[in-house]
């Protein structure tokens, strides 16, 4: 990096929908957004977090990416298959774009697919998930993935980095949303989450006046009440599809038992569609039913992973595998993955926005412009 170049610090916030700045105590980020440019955008359908991700770190949609969920349905293999590889992104990311202006970059990251995910052309790269040793023996051993502190310790090595790190010129910052799934906004253990974020958020700035800083995140959350398996529903009624695939499918079960308020939904035959879409409408939380090229068009998609009908859900509807067609959840399960879910901050500091102000509409237009 040039001496004369800008440090950036993105700052990926899964799961923060604005209720959570709303009601928590986050003066340093409230500071941000006052001095800097800072608006509510839309986050990218499905409101998973491999889409909007990619979606944040390429600046495009996924219909440009590839990028369609946390898994996608492999034909051939007639099984999901988990979608962190980064051959499957289509595009160069910020990190590659970085790499060819000679800048150096950083990743951490809570989660370890993000690291399989964007890791190809960083300098470095840790998951809180997996850490190397020499990061335990200096910061000590972050708490578990399904916990609040595991982010607090991301933001320390950021700290860190922006402190005795001056060659990363790229620094990006992928917390867990495990304490939204969790917790309400309202709830203290939520509260005294995100003001320990924002107290390392605000000690970033401290240590980096230079830098401008881009943070948004990839969907909100939601209290959801009922969960429905399309396989099952449908071999119940006697309309069977092939498969039903909940986006939101990965490795961290205990955030959401896999369990999306979309799927995707593949037919046996073309012939099967209308009654299908019967069974399917009859079912409660059903909002709507799209096809596959209407689902491509209204949400930038990429046509090929995303089955023959797209499914969508209420506010309070999921859709996942389960050993039952249906599922009352218990009254804490809260969740993602629906168009209800798609409002969340954007703020760019110490840094004029790269494009018009008009211009940032999702949270994948933060990296548009940077270089």
């Amino acid at each position: 990096m040039s001496p004369s170049a800008q440090r950036i610090v993105v700052g990926m916030m899964d799961g923060l929908g604005p209720e959570y700045v709303a009601q928590s105590d986050m003066p340093n980020w409230q500071r941000l957004a006052r001095a800097g440019f800072a608006r509510n955008v839309s986050a990218i359908m499905p409101s998973v977090t491999n889409v909007n991700n990619v979606s944040i770190a390429c600046g495009c949609f996924p219909s440009e990416h590839g990028i369609s969920g946390n898994s996608y349905y492999d034909a051939e293999k007639n099984e999901p298959v988990y979608m962190n590889s980064a051959e499957l992104i289509r595009v160069p990311t910020i990190f590659e774009q970085a790499a060819k202006k000679g800048i150096a970059s950083g990743l951490l990251t809570s989660k370890r697919k993000t690291v399989e995910l964007f890791s190809k052309h960083t300098s470095v790269a840790i998951a809180a998930e997996q850490p190397p040793e020499a990061y335990i023996e200096k910061f000590g051993q972050p708490a578990n993935i399904y916990s609040s502190e595991i982010n607090w310790w991301l933001w320390q090595v950021a700290v860190d980095w922006l402190k005795n790190r001056p060659e990363l010129g790229l620094i990006y910052v992928h917390t867990t949303d495990y304490p939204m799934h969790a917790w309400p906004a309202d709830a203290p253990e939520s509260k005294a989450h995100l003001a320990g974020v924002d107290r390392w958020l605000g000690a970033a700035v401290s240590a980096a006046p230079d830098a401008a800083f881009f943070l948004t995140a990839d969907h909100g959350m939601n209290f959801k009440t009922r969960c429905w398996d399309l396989v099952r529903a449908c071999e119940a009624a006697s309309t069977p599809i092939k498969f039903s695939l909940s986006p939101e499918r990965d490795y961290y079960i205990k955030h959401h038992n896999n369990y999306a308020g979309c799927a995707f939904v593949y037919l046996n035959s073309p012939d099967d569609e209308a009654s299908v879409r019967r069974t399917l409408w009859s079912l409660t939380g059903v909002a709507e039913i799209l096809t596959r090229a209407e689902a491509a068009s209204r949400f930038h998609l990429p046509p090929a992973t995303i089955g023959e009908l797209v499914i969508l859900a209420d506010e309070t509807t999921m859709f996942g595998e389960m050993d039952q067609p249906f599922r009352d959840l218990p009254k804490e399960y809260r969740n993602h993955g629906s168009t209800f879910e798609m409002e969340v901050p954007l703020i760019i500091y110490n840094c004029h926005p790269p494009r018009p102000a008009d211009e940032y509409r999702y949270n994948k237009d933060l990296t548009c412009g940077l270089w």
